[in-house]
């Protein structure tokens, strides 16, 4: 007799759990209430879908800020490059960029949840589109899931419904509040990989200016904790882009520490150099206006907000500028300032951060520890990573393992 097992979610994390599950003999039903599956997935990347990260283990495990020991034994038995394995043998070729980052060859984030959907389909997983109300017990362990349209008996029950970030996605936390109705504990919600609210409105008045090959620092309490070269930009809250999303998950404690941007305009050229570009400069626009002297070096919209922030009074003739002044202006250009408020909602985020308690889960399996026949993937489990690949990854690695255990293990 074939184990039934209903998998609620149909993301990430649910499609592999249901396609190892299957693979293992079990007569797989996935509940997914949207018109189509891994809609969260082909979003990412800019939809060129970040598959993986080229990596091993310990690679892996470095770059998951939150509970990363709990991921040791997913990530031991399929790491970044098992992924790729599994991926290319779907008939997806990959190709590898910047920061080992892991694409389709095809920049198409749909020919992976195309691959997916059509492996689901070989293997006769029977998709529902049902939103699901609760997991079903009896005598501790689950029986089934009621959905919206119907009952899904089942002598395991899978959860991956997401966190609660991106919701157009389908990601409402209703997997939160269906492990909490079993005694689970979700632990708070917020966005990891979500963009920043300034103190002020400096960056409102640099509205829709993007800045590339930029540098950006953050400062924790003054102390310098994460660094990275890219691309940003300002908006009427704050910022946000690829930069500003990386260095959000290292900010972590916005209760009890503050927070400074920093941003190095210039970073190809040190301070000796830049220096000289500046007196360049200056010489050719030696009888401007200060405000006017700034035009070849600098974007137009950021130049009112860092003259006043040098103190340089904008019509100051610039052949009587000091060289006191010079350096003012020349640390400004290397150490912009952005006074950081806090994240935008966890509804803005690309990645939540906490969920369902990891002392509660069985590492190896993915199984619940108050529930029998109940199991946990992705992005409903209490950790999260940093940008690169490495949240799919937990999404695959997770899935994995609870598909396998799920249909492996005796629950009959």
């Amino acid at each position: 007799m074939n184990k039934k097992i209903t998998i609620v979610g149909g993301g990430a994390a649910g499609m592999m759990a249901a396609i190892c599950a299957a693979e293992r003999g079990a007569a797989v039903t996935l509940l997914e209430p949207g018109e189509r599956l891994g809609k969260k997935l082909n979003i990412t990347g800019k939809g060129r879908c970040n598959v993986t990260n080229n990596a091993d283990r310990e690679t892996l495990l470095s770059n998951v800020p939150r509970n990363a020991k709990f991921l040791y034994s997913a990530f031991s038995r399929f790491d970044g490059r098992d992924a790729m394995a599994f991926f290319e043998a779907l008939g997806v070729p990959l190709k590898t960029e910047r920061g080992n980052r892991v694409f389709p060859v095809s920049d198409r984030s749909f020919d992976v949840s195309g691959a997916l959907e059509k492996r689901l389909r070989g293997l006769k997983v029977k998709l529902v589109r049902d939103r699901a109300l609760r997991v079903d017990t009896a005598e501790g362990r689950v029986c089934g899931v009621t959905g919206d349209r119907g009952k899904y008996p089942a002598d395991a029950v899978i959860l991956a419904t997401g966190g609660v970030s991106y919701p157009a996605t389908g990601s409402t936390g209703e997997g939160h509040r269906m492990a909490a109705d079993l005694g689970h504990t979700v632990t708070p919600l917020r966005g990891s990989l979500v963009p920043l609210r300034e103190k002020g409105n400096l960056c409102a008045r640099m509205q829709g200016l993007s800045l590339r090959n930029v540098e950006l620092t953050v400062l924790e309490n003054g102390k310098k904790i994460h660094s990275d070269f890219g691309e940003l930009l300002f908006t009427h809250f704050g910022v946000s882009g690829p930069l500003v999303l990386s260095a959000s998950a290292h900010m972590r404690r916005f209760d009890q520490k503050d927070y400074r941007l920093e941003i190095d305009l210039k970073p190809a050229l040190d301070e000796q150099t830049l220096d000289r570009r500046l007196l360049s400069d200056f010489g050719k626009y030696a009888n401007s206006d200060f405000d006017n002297a700034l035009n070849d070096l600098l974007p137009q919209k950021i130049i009112p907000v860092l003259v006043e922030l040098t103190g340089i009074p904008p019509h100051q003739k610039v052949h009587e500028l000091t060289r006191e002044q010079r350096h003012t202006l020349l640390v400004l250009l290397k150490h912009f300032p952005i006074e950081v408020a806090g994240p935008c909602p966890v509804t803005d985020a690309i990645v939540t951060s906490g969920g369902i308690k990891i002392s509660e889960i069985n590492p190896t399996t993915m199984e619940s520890k108050l529930v029998k026949g109940l199991y946990f993937a992705g992005e409903l489990i209490d950790t999260d990573a940093y940008t690169g690949g490495f949240n799919l990854q937990i999404a695959w690695a997770t899935g994995r393992a609870a598909g396998l255990a799920a249909a492996e293990e005796d629950t009959l």
